[in-house]
């Protein structure tokens, strides 16, 4: 905490100087929890490459991946106390933030498919959900997608008594709590820098993540199986702190803009196809078992998890749960 202080206090005092500074160059320190090599990675680094190339340097970008600064439930708090800049924390880290409508998210399959989502993010409701933000002294500047989940566990996890008993890691989630109780399994709330070693050592079971994250984490090396239920949906909001952005001149903040705009399109672009590389390599590694679930499996998956919608409505909110249903209605589901 002593830490975060000395570092808020430095940022804040930049942040104060505004104007005076525009002339020197602007740094922003972007702090992620996840390997280079993932979609958020390479959307942080091409982010950095664009930034300082549309602002002729004016703008230095740092980027520390793979927890380097901050772990998961350290970071948000840093970037509210000015320590870095810019963040990309996955969607269920909001609700433990106390904005609960983030973790509409983490409802499982609420998404029938990438159109809706991106009908939802990009849309209306995105846009409220960020102005949320704000009043936490953060600003949204860009929803990035990763995909959608996975379980791997050292048990063939084919149906839902099959789940009961499991210690699974999750996000801090009420939401996500609430879906692995629906199962009969116990969640357990973890760093996900804290994962691989958890997996390796028996604290955990198993987890839920998308394949990218699994590959590049060395997950598939430590689980016996992955099972391919698609039941939910992991993305990121990039972020900053509201003081700072406001301080920026007009004209880089432009800049800035049209960086982000492009370095998510770039991010969003790649997330499949690292998704269906890093299943191709679990795969080829032959260390880990995949399992595809029939569909009367997937259909007895879906409705024991359907009921954790009902239950979250008051929490999330149920005008916000139309809304999202409504986009499927739209899509022709």
């Amino acid at each position: 905490m002593r830490r975060l202080l000395a570092l808020g206090l430095g940022a804040a005092l930049l942040i104060a100087a505004g104007p005076a500074l525009a002339q020197n160059q602007i740094v922003i320190k972007f702090s992620h929890v996840v390997t280079p090599e993932t979609p958020k990675g390479k959307g942080a680094d091409k982010f950095k490459e664009l930034a300082e190339k549309y602002t002729d340097g004016r703008v230095k970008v740092e980027v520390y991946p793979n927890s380097q600064l901050y772990k998961d439930k350290e970071e948000l708090e840093a970037l509210q106390l000015g320590a870095v800049q810019m963040l990309a924390p996955s969607l269920a880290k909001f609700g433990p933030l106390g904005v609960r409508e983030f973790e509409v998210f983490d409802l499982p399959y609420i998404f029938p498919d990438k159109k809706v989502l991106q009908a939802v993010e990009q849309g209306p409701v995105g846009k409220k959900l960020f102005e949320k933000l704000e009043t936490k002294g953060i600003v949204g500047l860009a929803y990035w997608d990763n995909g959608f989940k996975v379980m791997t566990s050292n048990k063939p996890l084919r149906k839902p008594d099959d789940y009961k008993g499991q210690k699974l890691r999750i996000q801090s989630s009420k939401v996500l709590e609430a879906q692995m109780r629906a199962l009969g399994a116990l969640p357990q709330v973890m760093a996900f820098s804290e994962v691989y070693q958890a997996m390796q050592t028996g604290v955990v079971d198993g987890g839920e993540n998308t394949p990218s994250n699994v590959f590049t984490q060395k997950m598939h090396e430590v689980q016996k199986y992955l099972i391919a239920t698609d039941h939910g949906y992991i993305g990121y909001a990039v972020i900053t702190n509201k003081k700072f952005w406001d301080s920026l001149p007009q004209d880089i903040r432009a800049q800035l803009e049209k960086a982000m705009k492009e370095a998510t399109d770039h991010a969003n672009a790649i997330a499949q196809k690292e998704n269906d590389d890093a299943m191709a390599a679990i795969k080829a590694s032959g260390k880990t078992e995949i399992i595809t679930l029939t569909p009367e499996e997937k259909k007895a998956m879906r409705t024991a998890l359907l009921t954790v919608h009902k239950e979250m409505e008051s929490r999330v909110g149920k005008e916000l749960m139309d809304a999202i249903n409504k986009e499927s209605s739209a899509a022709g589901y």
